[in-house]
């Protein structure tokens, strides 16, 4: 990377792109909604169950002009979804201002960790224990997204959902891998806690992005 590139990163005017495209959003609240995800690369949160492990080295994705991919993306939809990776490792504040002049409404897919930074208008958190989210955006955060990989994962949801906001939207979702074994334990634990729902990722089923 150039001092240049290094200093437009900075400002966000550039940002690592993994990958831009138009699908249905797959999980949680917004479930079945057409949606164009931007995902940028970078994230040391390590996931071990990570199912986009190749975003997590920035330097493997093309820095891209954060307005023009602001452009093409509003072309398709006006519901954009900032995925990872994890996107707050950078200056979102370019990105998503010209998104919002495009009139689109933008959605955040985070860990958390990092301080938030641009227009938000649906932030969906889904902490880590290897890195916890920030105390800030627990107040702001629009839905909890609970990745549960084992039993001891239910006890670390509660202890998330009891720093949100009551208005924040509750979700237990099994990691892929272990959805067999998980989803029965998963419905179980809502019959017993109705404040929590449960998410799938529909968009493995549909086989889509």
């Amino acid at each position: 990377m150039t001092k240049e590139e290094e200093i437009l990163l900075k400002q966000g005017k550039m940002l690592p792109v993994m990958e831009h495209f138009y699908t249905l959003q797959g999980e949680g609240a917004y479930t079945g909604n057409a949606a164009y995800f931007i995902r940028l690369g970078g994230c040391d949160v390590g996931c071990h169950w990570c199912d986009v492990k190749e975003s997590w080295n920035p330097d493997l994705h093309p820095l891209m002009n954060a307005e023009e991919v602001a452009e093409t993306a509003a072309k398709h939809c006006k519901t954009i979804v900032l995925t990872g990776g994890e996107p707050l490792m950078y200056n979102l504040e370019v990105l998503t201002k010209k998104l919002k002049e495009l009139g689109c409404e933008i959605h955040i897919e985070t860990s958390g960790a990092y301080e938030m930074s641009g227009i938000l208008d649906w932030i969906t958190l889904s902490p880590k224990k290897t890195k916890l989210p920030t105390e800030e955006i627990y107040a702001k955060a629009h839905e909890l997204k609970m990745i549960v990989y084992n039993n001891s994962d239910f006890k670390f949801a509660e202890e998330q959902a009891s720093k949100v906001s009551a208005n924040c939207e509750l979700y237990l979702q099994s990691e892929w891998s272990k959805r067999n074994e998980m989803y029965p334990k998963i419905t179980d634990f809502i019959l017993a806690n109705p404040k929590w729902k449960a998410s799938v990722q529909t968009h493995k089923y549909l086989n889509i992005p």
